[in-house]
């Protein structure tokens, strides 16, 4: 789920929101956070409040901590949402 705002600072900032009930292993949770915060760099927005939240648990299983397919779907997710902030805060609403 992606929250975006704009912000009267002239750059873009990004939080990014893992609970560890949907992402039990530390380095799934640390994967999100990486692939998010290279997706924001590469994506040049203007002045907005990004915050990324994960809504849905990723491995089912422990052990899938870090597989190639994760990262894939991680990696199209993100810049899928990060490419279209306009759309994200029409459906997400302007929070306070």
């Amino acid at each position: 789920m992606l929250y975006v705002r704009p912000n009267t600072l002239g750059q873009a900032r990004l939080g990014v929101v893992v609970a560890k009930r949907l992402a039990p292993r530390a380095v799934t949770r640390n994967l999100v956070k990486r692939i998010a915060r290279e997706i924001f760099r590469k994506a040049e927005l203007k002045a907005v409040d990004c915050i990324v939240r994960l809504s849905q648990p990723l491995a089912r299983r422990p052990q899938a901590a870090a597989t190639r397919q994760l990262r894939a779907s991680l990696h199209t997710e993100l810049a899928r949402l990060l490419q279209s902030p306009p759309a994200a805060v029409a459906a997400s609403g302007a929070r306070s």
